[in-house]
């Protein structure tokens, strides 16, 4: 089985080395911003000309927005834009052009109702203090060194890994990994070079059916239906007071002021990347906590039925916005995603509108009204007493046991994987009376429709 996996490394470059980094992100973000000024230029005057009257026969000519078509307009200009042009690799342009291509694609599904989810705005011109320095590399030599802390990259050459590649190397040496292409972003002061690999998975071997509900809260960040209950950790929390030093700190330095043109100190610079420093190290360990909760359940359970959360519409409450925006709900649902396949597993989506936390999980019977600040269920038919959020993913579980018991298996809805790939069909026809691993579904309960 073939599947898509990054694998990212922290760098530690020279400084002569981190100059030509920044040199390849200013060519990157030179050709994208002279691009879209070419593309703004052509649409306005189009849109002046049928103010005038003019026949569409006789407006200027269309720009094509492809990445193919950009390249081609990039390379007849870029003698005169950028005659510097070969001091860097053709791969730092090509980056520039593919991120507007994409931006302007986004932009005209987005109107065009092509593309779900909230409106994309048109692209906008990337300042070299604001944006993230970024290059993607997919030609040339891209390797892993023997020594496995030396990676090697176009016009870069050899860089120096901060942590051991070993992981990629082995995979490469065994001929089940392929090197598609190669990322250098810096984030949170630090250089990472990320790998895009396509890798040869072993069809997992057949498990114990294993089921398990998931409710993800703040005062738990996960309730397994098994009783387990995951504590939160509250990382941005527990950083809150040095943030809100490190900011103070800033704030008090002489920054960056555009209207008077006035360049940032220093200082400023410092106690910006120490602000910055401190942000990373939230994420990092969000990260890394999220990242072992999902695979641990992957890993021990055959199939996970979680909630189809609105994050979004979460967010919009101003007393909660800050706790769930640190506990990372749509982060946990997008790893367990791909790492259910991974493992052979399921991951089943409770559609939005089902009631499972108004349900109880002995008797059935529903509430009519649940307060959010009731952390207890008691159900007045069988006098059930539980935690809210346990009797929640108790029923999440039931829900799924259902399914897999009648043999109908995950119905497919939002975001889900509706087609088996044939080496997984060919797993399920080798070992019979197994769940159809490697897909993902919505689990709309009976009688109910989705808003």
């Amino acid at each position: 089985m073939k599947s898509i996996q990054a694998y990212r490394f922290a760098l530690d470059l020279t400084p002569s080395q981190e100059r030509s980094v920044l040199a390849h992100a200013g060519a990157a973000r030179k050709a994208h911003n002279w691009a879209l000024a070419r593309v703004k230029a052509v649409m306005d005057q189009r849109t002046a000309e049928r103010s005038y009257g003019v026949d569409d026969e006789l407006l200027t000519p269309r720009m094509g927005w492809s990445l193919p078509a950009l390249r081609k307009v990039w390379n007849a200009e870029k003698e005169v834009v950028a005659p510097w042009w070969r001091q860097v690799s053709k791969e730092a342009f090509n980056t520039g052009l593919d991120a507007l291509a994409r931006g302007l694609k986004n932009w005209s599904d987005s109107r065009n109702g092509k593309r779900v989810g909230r409106k994309c705005g048109f692209p906008r011109f990337k300042s070299r203090h604001r944006c993230t320095p970024s290059i993607r590399f997919t030609t040339g030599t891209i390797r892993v060194e023997p020594d496995r802390m030396h990676v090697v990259l176009p016009r870069l050459g050899r860089l120096k890994l901060h942590e051991s590649a070993r992981k990629l190397a082995r995979r490469l040496e065994a001929g089940t990994a392929r090197i598609m292409s190669a990322t250098v972003r810096r984030d949170g002061g630090r250089w990472f070079v990320a790998f895009t690999v396509e890798i040869e998975r072993e069809i997992p071997a057949a498990r114990p059916e294993s089921v398990v509900g998931v409710d993800v809260g703040i005062k738990h960040l996960a309730v397994l239906s098994t009783g387990e209950l995951v504590p939160n950790p509250r990382h941005f929390d527990a950083a809150r007071s040095r943030l809100r030093a490190l900011g103070r700190a800033l704030s008090r330095k002489q920054g960056s002021d555009r209207r008077t043109r006035q360049k940032p100190s220093n200082r400023w610079k410092r106690a910006s990347g120490r602000l910055a420093k401190a942000h990373a190290r939230v994420a990092n360990l969000r990260r890394d906590g999220l990242h072992q909760l999902t695979t641990r359940l992957a890993r021990d359970h055959t199939a996970i039925v979680v909630e189809d959360l609105s994050v979004a519409g979460m967010l919009k409450n101003r007393r909660l916005a800050r706790h769930i925006a640190d506990a990372g709900f749509g982060e946990i649902r997008r790893q367990l995603a791909y790492k259910t396949e991974w493992n052979g597993g399921w991951l089943l989506v409770a559609d939005r509108w089902y009631p499972s936390s108004k349900t109880c999980s002995a008797c059935g019977a529903v509430k009519t009204k649940l307060t959010l600040r009731e952390r207890t269920y008691k159900c007045t038919l069988c006098g059930l007493v539980l935690d809210r959020d346990l009797n929640a993913a108790r029923n999440l579980a039931a829900l799924t046991a259902e399914l897999i018991t009648a043999g109908s298996g995950p119905v497919a809805g939002r975001g889900a994987i509706q087609k088996t790939s044939p080496a997984r069909q060919e797993a399920v026809k080798r070992q019979p009376g197994t769940a159809p691993a490697g897909q993902t579904g919505t689990v709309r309960p009976k009688g109910r429709t989705a808003a």
